[in-house]
C-alpha cells in the first residue's frame, strides 16, 4: 500500500482548546465560567473539542465521544493552550478516542514551554493539506484491535515524515497484551504473567469441561475482554463454574486469559506501581495500596488514608536507590524491548522479590492534578517526570 502524501509545513496561527490538565483541576464551582470561556472562542470545532474533554472527565464517555465525532467532522488539527512561551513545538498523532486510546500529553506538559498541536488520524479521510510546523512528532495512539488501522496509516506515513517521530507505530503494534508477554518473559529477575488470547466458544468449552484445557492457563486465571482498559470486564476465575458464570454475564466475543499470580503483601494488601519509562530510564508516578486484587489510584482511596499516603511518600522518596536500584537490569531490559521512548508499565514486586509486570504501554495516565494539599509529596516527583520528558523532546529535536 502506498503512503500517504504528507501534509505541508507552516506556522498556522490556532485558537486553542482549553487543556484537559486544566478542565481536572476545575472546582464545580467555576463551570459555568469555563462554559462562558469556551463559548467566546472562535470556531465549532474548538467547542465541540473542550466539550469531548469537559465530557471525558465527568464521565459521560459516550457523549464525550459524540461531541469528539462531530469535531473531527470539522477540523482534525487543534491546539492545546499552554501557559508559557512555547520553547518546543511538539505535534502528537492521535486517533478518534478518549483517554484509553491516546497518551495523555496535556498532562504531560502542564505549566511548560512545550507547545502541543493534536493531529487526529482517521482512516479514510484525507489529510489536511497543511498541517503546523513542529520540532519534533509522537505517536499519541495506543495499541487495540480497533486502532490498529489507524496504526498502520501512521507507520506509513513517519516512514517519511520531515520532523524527528518518538514512539514509532510498529513498536506500538507490538504492545498487545499477549505481545508485551512474549516481549518480557524471559527477561531474568522478571515475572509477567502468562497471557494469551481465548475466544468465547474455547472458555465456554473450558467451562463446560469442569477443568481447565490444555490450551488455557491452569485455575486461577483472570480473564477481561480484548481492548479493555481499566479494568472493565476483568474477572478472576477459580474454577470452571465460575468461568461459567463470568462468560454469562459478559457478551464479548474475544478475550484475554492470563495466570492470576498472587502479589498480596504481608499485610494483606496489594501494592502496585505506576512506573514512566522516559528515553530508557525510570520515573515513579504513584504507589496505589488496596484491599482488592485489582488496584487502581482512586479505588485504592489514598486520599482517605494518611498511613497509605505516608507510604506512598517513602516509596516514591526513596525510588531511585531503592526499587529501580532492585529491579534496574529488568527495568532496562523492559525498555530495550519495547523500543519505546515514552511507556508506562503498572508493575509491583512479588514476596520473592521480582519484578511483576501487568501491562506496558504509551496511555497510562501521568498527571499532577491530585489535592496538592493532600498529596504536597508528589509534585516533586511529577515534575522530574515532566522534566525528563521535556529533556527528551528537545533531545530528539536536534
Amino acid at each position: 500500500m502506498n503512503a500517504p502524501e504528507i501534509p505541508a509545513l507552516a506556522e498556522i496561527d490556532l485558537t486553542p482548546v482549553i487543556a484537559m490538565a486544566t478542565l481536572e483541576r476545575m472546582r464545580r464551582i467555576e463551570v459555568p465560567e469555563l462554559i462562558a470561556r469556551m463559548l467566546a472562542r472562535p470556531g465549532a470545532a474548538n467547542l465541540l473539542m473542550n466539550q469531548f474533554q469537559l465530557f471525558t472527565i465527568t464521565g459521560n464517555r459516550d457523549f464525550a465521544l459524540e461531541m469528539l465525532g462531530k469535531a473531527l467532522e470539522l477540523a482534525s488539527v487543534y491546539r492545546i493552550e499552554g501557559s508559557r512561551e512555547p520553547s518546543i513545538r511538539l505535534l502528537a498523532l492521535m486517533g478518534t478516542g478518549d483517554m484509553s486510546d491516546n497518551t495523555p500529553l496535556d498532562y504531560l506538559i502542564e505549566d511548560s514551554d512545550i507547545r502541543l498541536d493534536l493531529l487526529y488520524i482517521v482512516p479514510g479521510k484525507p489529510l489536511p493539506h497543511t498541517i503546523p510546523d513542529h520540532d519534533v512528532a509522537i505517536i499519541a495512539l495506543g495499541e487495540s484491535g480497533k486502532n490498529r488501522p489507524a496504526l498502520e496509516m501512521m507507520d506509513r506515513l513517519v516512514a517519511h515524515w520531515p520532523r524527528p517521530v518518538l514512539n514509532h507505530p510498529r513498536s506500538i503494534l507490538l504492545c498487545s497484551r499477549d505481545g508485551v508477554y512474549q516481549r518480557l518473559n524471559s527477561i531474568p529477575g522478571l515475572l509477567i504473567p502468562p497471557t494469551l488470547r481465548a475466544g468465547r466458544q474455547t472458555l465456554e468449552r473450558a467451562a463446560s469441561a469442569g477443568s481447565a484445557i490444555g490450551e488455557l492457563p491452569a485455575y486461577p486465571i483472570t480473564v477481561r475482554p480484548i481492548d479493555t482498559q481499566a479494568g472493565e470486564g476483568l474477572g478472576k476465575i477459580g474454577n470452571a463454574a465460575e468461568l461459567g458464570a463470568y462468560l454469562a454475564a459478559e457478551s464479548a466475543q474475544e478475550f484475554f486469559v492470563s495466570s492470576y499470580v498472587d502479589y498480596r503483601s504481608a499485610d494483606g494488601l496489594y501494592r502496585k506501581s505506576r512506573v514512566a519509562l522516559i528515553a530508557g530510564l525510570p520515573y515513579i508516578c504513584h504507589l496505589a495500596i488496596g484491599e482488592h486484587w485489582i488496584v487502581h489510584y482512586k479505588s485504592a482511596d489514598m486520599t482517605a488514608s494518611a498511613g497509605k499516603r505516608a507510604e506512598e511518600d517513602r516509596f516514591m522518596r526513596d525510588f531511585d536507590s531503592g526499587f529501580a536500584l532492585r529491579h534496574r537490569e529488568a527495568l532496562r531490559l523492559v525498555a530495550e524491548r519495547l523500543a519505546l521512548d515514552y511507556v508506562v508499565i503498572d508493575c509491583a514486586e512479588t514476596p520473592d522479590g521480582k519484578l511483576l509486570v501487568f501491562e506496558a504501554d504509551n496511555r497510562g495516565w501521568v498527571h499532577a492534578t491530585d489535592p496538592v494539599d493532600i498529596f504536597r509529596y508528589k509534585q516533586a516527583h511529577m515534575r522530574k517526570v515532566f522534566a525528563a520528558f521535556r529533556s527528551m523532546l528537545f533531545k530528539a529535536a536536534k
